[in-house]
């Protein structure tokens, strides 16, 4: 844990209160209007030193600490990205200090590109396993030993029951699959997405999985929900664009947002 985690955890507490979060999570694109919905204390990433500027059109950079559906949470309301400075390790100083505030677990959420006619756009996807396709690491640099970091159960069984017994009380269809991280900013070519499809990837993207791996580096629990925005290319006739992703971000947002309240509502 870093110093100045530590430090920015301790002016978090001043404003926010000393009392630790039951989880985090990580707003993707189109996501941030659930942020507005906690009853706390709202600090922009500018005013917290060494936060990354989240620099895309879509996030809304703030960290939030308060309650939802009567838990205390710590909602950041955007993600910078390793195609913005091609640092994967970008968001290690936020995650740093969820850790340091006493979370034990995050859930992320993001846009894909579907390469399953079954999971259309519009449809959210659970994470239950990934392909790093970037060749990039948050860890590369990390002196010690703990950079070995085990992904064999990476996306924790526990908090992926959870979600699904909320998907299904609330009545909102949760396919589960595999995600494949590339790095971006620019999108797949239809002979990546061929190529993804036969490694066994469901849907592809451009975040979660270097905040998955520094999630397993930190020790916190970890599980993801994408929102499906678009069928991969190749796979359709629609036109793919980040504008197109922000478009269709909202039709499956509201499904992810039922499901997250469930679940937050149903934790023990």
């Amino acid at each position: 844990m870093s110093k100045n985690a530590e430090t920015l955890a301790a002016l978090i507490r001043d404003r926010a209160g000393a009392e630790p979060p039951k989880l985090g999570l990580i707003l993707g694109s189109g996501l941030g209007h659930l942020a507005d919905a906690v009853e706390g204390v709202a600090i922009d990433y500018a005013d917290l030193p060494g936060f990354p500027h989240a620099g895309v059109s879509g996030h809304n950079p703030k960290l939030v600490i308060g309650t939802l559906e009567g838990q205390r949470v710590a909602v950041f309301g955007g993600r910078a990205h390793y195609y913005e400075k091609g640092d994967a390790s970008v968001m290690r100083l936020p995650l740093e200090v969820l850790k340091a505030l006493g979370a034990e677990s995050l859930i992320l959420t993001n846009a894909a590109g579907s390469l399953r006619p079954d999971i259309p756009p519009g449809n959210l996807m659970m994470l239950n396993d990934h392909i790093n396709f970037s060749g990039s690491n948050p860890l590369f640099g990390e002196p010690t030993d703990a950079r070995f970091v085990p992904l064999s159960e990476a996306h924790d069984a526990a908090i992926r029951a959870g979600l699904a017994k909320a998907a299904g009380a609330e009545g909102v269809e949760l396919a589960e699959g595999v995600y494949c991280w590339f790095s971006g900013p620019s999108f797949e070519t239809p002979a990546e997405i061929r190529m993804a499809q036969r490694w066994g990837a469901d849907a592809v993207g451009m975040s979660t999985v270097p905040e998955v791996i520094l999630a397993r580096f930190l020790g916190l629990r970890v599980a993801a929900v994408s929102v499906i925005t678009n069928m991969g290319a190749g796979l359709s006739t629609e036109a793919i664009s980040h504008e197109h992703t922000k478009a269709m971000a909202p039709l499956g947002a509201a499904k992810l947002e039922k499901v997250l309240r469930r679940y937050l509502r149903d934790l023990v």
